[in-house]
């Protein structure tokens, strides 16, 4: 029998604290005992990026980080990245490009470019298509993808340019 282990950790920008047994992956806490079901557990061994957040500022694969190793860490996630109130420019270019099918990968894609447009806010297509290369989609195609982070990158420059 395993012995459960309390964690502290900023998530969605708010501390919170949960308890998780040592084997459990970030994916299983955040969707088992946070309720933030967002991420998705599509292949559970780092290959599809259905399951990608932000920790401390990098990209990572929630089903390949033991919940325990996140302690004091920074993580956003899927839920995380719209405002209070309407959509981050982000979502609203997957959707108006219509760059989303099933919805099982679009989770991990919108965090995938959050990630890149943090890093890289004039990402050439050639590196949008290098950096989401960890992200699977198997309904879309990879074309109206790449268009809406285009099409985002380009929404958060206006929106940049009018604050």
């Amino acid at each position: 029998m395993s012995t459960k282990v309390p964690v502290t950790a900023t998530i969605n920008g708010e501390e919170t604290t949960f308890i998780c047994e040592p084997r459990q992956s970030l994916l299983e806490v955040l969707r088992d005992v946070l309720n933030l079901t967002g991420a998705k557990e599509g292949c559970n061994n780092g290959n599809c990026g259905a399951c990608a957040v932000i920790m401390n500022g990098v990209m990572v694969n929630s089903c390949l980080v033991l919940g325990v190793e996140t302690s004091g860490a920074n993580i956003t996630t899927v839920e995380g990245i719209a405002p209070s109130e309407g959509l981050h420019p982000i979502q609203q270019a997957f959707l108006e490009g219509a760059a989303l099918q099933c919805g099982i990968c679009t989770p991990g894609f919108i965090v995938a470019t959050k990630a890149l447009l943090d890093k890289n806010p004039h990402p050439t297509e050639h590196e949008i298509r290098y950096w989401l290369a960890g992200n699977l989609c198997r309904c879309t195609g990879y074309d109206k993808i790449v268009r809406a982070v285009m099409t985002a990158a380009e929404m958060q420059d206006k929106q940049t340019a009018s604050v």
